[in-house]
């Protein structure tokens, strides 16, 4: 999931507050949106690992009709979840980040029984340090990403049509071709949605709009992270 960042007009609070001081607090907020993040990733393979240990659950969740309600509840849930995590309480805005991360643990739970553990090991890693790079890329770089990010965005577009079309083509090759392009335009929207998120940051923000604020920003670099896992594992994964 993406948000395009305002403009770069961001506000550090009273002029009296030292550049110290106000890198302190962005690093302390970031931190907060990076292990939000990482617990949602972590739970998200615990998930998939249990169901994937178990094949009547995985017969009956993620193999089954099922699979069709997980899909459709991550979509409203990254449809809805902007507006729960920004203007309800923070329980809410939790409470949808960890439902969320949950039910992708449940539909990626067929991948973890279909490859083998060191591949899902390999690539797991492979996407940390793609995405570690990318990210501090956005968190560093003086550049405006907003145009990037808005050319990426309408790129996902693209990539869920061919997605769809490739459903009734079922062409190997198109497929290899396909996961590579998610692969780099996601690596893009890691660098945007880092820098979007570190521009979200105010100084003097009270403390539960800046916790609802990391709350979102994990929200949108899980949903990054775990759509490159995927695709890169459909790449590099060996199947048992």
């Amino acid at each position: 999931m993406a948000l395009t960042p305002r403009q770069r007009t961001v506000s550090f609070g009273s002029a009296s507050a030292s550049r110290a001081e106000i890198d302190e607090g962005l690093r302390s907020y970031m931190l907060r949106v990076y292990n939000y993040m990482s617990l949602g990733v972590a739970l998200t393979g615990a998930i998939a690992m249990v169901v994937a240990m178990n094949p009547a659950v995985m017969q009956a969740v993620a193999l089954g009709p099922m699979k069709w309600v997980l899909f459709i509840g991550i979509l409203g849930l990254g449809w809805m979840a902007p507006k729960i995590m920004m203007t309800k309480s923070i329980a809410a805005a939790q409470g949808a980040f960890w439902v969320y991360a949950t039910l992708w643990g449940a539909l990626i739970a067929p991948m973890f029984f279909m490859y083998t553990g060191e591949s899902i090991v390999r690539v797991f890693f492979i996407t940390s340090a793609a995405f570690a790079g990318m990210s501090l890329y956005g968190y560093t770089t003086k550049k405006d990403l907003s145009a990037m990010g808005r050319f990426l965005m309408m790129a996902t577009f693209g990539i869920l049509i061919a997605v769809v079309v490739n459903i009734f083509m079922q062409s190997a090759m198109f497929h290899l071709l396909l996961s590579a392009v998610v692969v780099v335009v996601f690596a893009g929207l890691t660098a945007y949605e880092t820098q979007a998120i570190k521009e979200q940051y105010l100084e003097d923000d009270h403390s539960d709009l800046t916790t609802r604020k990391a709350i979102f920003g994990a929200f949108m670099l899980y949903g990054t992270f775990v759509t490159m896992f995927i695709w890169l594992l459909s790449i590099f994964g060996s199947r048992e």
